[in-house]
């Protein structure tokens, strides 16, 4: 499954009590070369080309009583900001504000609480990292230091160690040079490295739910200092069972804490742990909770029978990445089973096809070596299940291929948007077959609403009946990824 759910055997069975401490690491000092490399490296390629435009006329709804005002520009909120923190969002090249973060970023600073409806790829990260780390320095909170124990000063909760690894990184970035140390840790990797990176110092905790629970078991995280938490995608932390382990976690948490929760979708489970967990909350929705596709992305679906999708597949490989296109750009294609994963991509590298797989039974090492020959363009093919490719932040996919149709169309709508990222246009092929009968409706719906050719034999199947139990909120979660 996702991030955070593996347990390991005791590591420390025959580990010393204590490390030795090792010598505190000189901080840089202004114009070292080393800090250069190191700001050069945090901040390359960082949010150059976002379309804002595109996202110009996004339907934005509050409520709440007096909800603090949107900002227009990062300039607004300049005097309430720490001169290190501006100086990041300057590095980022941040220049004009996102939705989400037009609306958050206030609400945040506000130090109210706030419940976030919004999309993956709508630059929600900096809209909870900037006020939490701007909180902390503000206040002037000091982290416990070198500790066997950690004492983190704010938590951010995630649901796989993809989406964590992300806002560790863009949390790098917002910290740099301000004293404020964050960490990231999540199951499924050696527990060893990651305690030793708490030890080091830990300020702003990243964690996936079942990775946490085992620490705080172990004795080696406390939660008693936590000002900040944040949950992102709290509708996916629930649908993969998470529930019990955030409810134990968010109940060791100071109440006078300011909570930020996001979520792609507004199901009842959701709806329900935000009462529980939020004090007098202010509600955003940008765009709207209601299932509905990115319009900067062309769908394209056809219905075929299961023996005719790979020779289509490969059709199709031959059109987008026609060494002749003027931009081939990298292709994602999505699978449903682990097993089928490595199938079709090995069909493909004995055809010839520059093809990786990413799923749950790699492991870390081989996980992070194939994303970063797909970021690199150095194998342009990716295959992937749901659950190894949520909140993946890869730039400028071009295609999506739904090889097999998902679980539910929540999860269409999730694949769909790895393209057309930050205002930019994508293309998605859906492979859909008889099997898939149920989703025809709600698939339907989805394309009606964003304006995109219905092939006939689909609204055939949907007249038939299909997608009676399909609808916007079909919740059924297979496992595997």
């Amino acid at each position: 499954g996702g991030g955070g759910g593996v347990r390991e055997d005791n590591p420390f069975k025959d580990m010393p009590e204590d490390e030795p401490e090792e010598p505190p690491r000189r901080e840089p000092k202004e114009g070292d070369a080393a800090e250069g490399a190191v700001e050069g490296e945090l901040f390359a390629g960082e949010n150059t080309g976002i379309n804002f435009d595109a996202y110009e006329d996004i339907p934005v709804e509050t409520s709440g009583e007096n909800c603090p005002e949107p900002i227009s520009s990062f300039d607004d909120i300049e005097t309430s900001l720490p001169r290190s923190l501006l100086q990041n969002i300057k590095r980022c090249k941040y220049t004009k504000p996102t939705p989400v973060q037009r609306y958050a970023i206030p609400i945040s600073l506000a130090q109210r609480d706030l419940m976030a409806c919004a999309q993956t790829g709508s630059g929600k990260t900096a809209a909870f990292m900037f006020p939490i780390v701007s909180g902390i320095i503000q206040r002037g909170l000091q982290s416990s230091g070198r500790a066997r124990k950690a004492f983190p000063l704010a938590l951010v909760l995630s649901p796989t160690r993809e989406l964590a690894s992300q806002i560790h990184e863009e949390g790098r970035k917002f910290t740099y040079q301000t004293g404020i140390r964050p960490v990231v840790v999540y199951g499924g990797a050696p527990v060893v490295n990651q305690l030793r990176e708490i030890e080091r110092g830990c300020d702003i905790l990243i964690a996936t739910p079942g990775r946490l629970s085992d620490l705080i078991e172990r004795a080696r995280v406390s939660l008693s200092r936590v000002h900040y938490l944040a949950l992102d995608e709290a509708d996916r932390m629930l649908d993969m069972g998470f529930e019990p382990q955030i409810k134990k976690i968010v109940g060791q948490i100071r109440p006078d804490r300011q909570t930020l929760m996001w979520s792609a979708t507004w199901p009842k489970d959701v709806q329900t742990i935000s009462r529980d967990f939020l004090t007098d909350a202010y509600k955003v929705v940008i765009g709207s909770s209601e299932l509905k596709a990115n319009h900067m992305i062309q769908q394209i679906v056809e219905v075929v029978q299961e023996h005719e999708k790979y020779p289509k597949l490969i059709k199709l490989l031959e059109q987008v990445l026609n060494p002749s296109a003027p931009d081939p750009g990298k292709t994602l294609i999505f699978v449903e089973t682990k097993r089928n994963c490595d199938n079709v991509c090995r069909m493909l590298r004995m055809d010839g096809w520059p093809a990786l797989a990413i799923h749950g039974d790699k492991n870390q090492q081989e996980r992070d070596w194939v994303l970063q020959e797909f970021k690199t363009g150095k194998s342009p093919i990716m295959l992937a299940t749901d659950v190894a490719a949520r909140g993946l932040d890869v730039k400028d996919i071009k295609v999506v291929v739904n090889y097999d149709f998902p679980g539910t169309c929540e999860d269409y709508v999730h694949r769909i948007g790895r393209t057309g990222r930050a205002g930019a246009t994508g293309v998605s092929y859906t492979f859909f077959t008889s099997a898939n009968a149920k989703h025809a409706r709600a698939l339907l719906h989805i394309l009606q609403e964003a304006n995109q050719v219905i092939p006939p034999p689909l609204q055939q199947m949907s007249l038939m009946g299909g997608g009676g139990g399909g609808g916007f909120r079909d919740r059924g979660r297979r496992g595997g990824g």
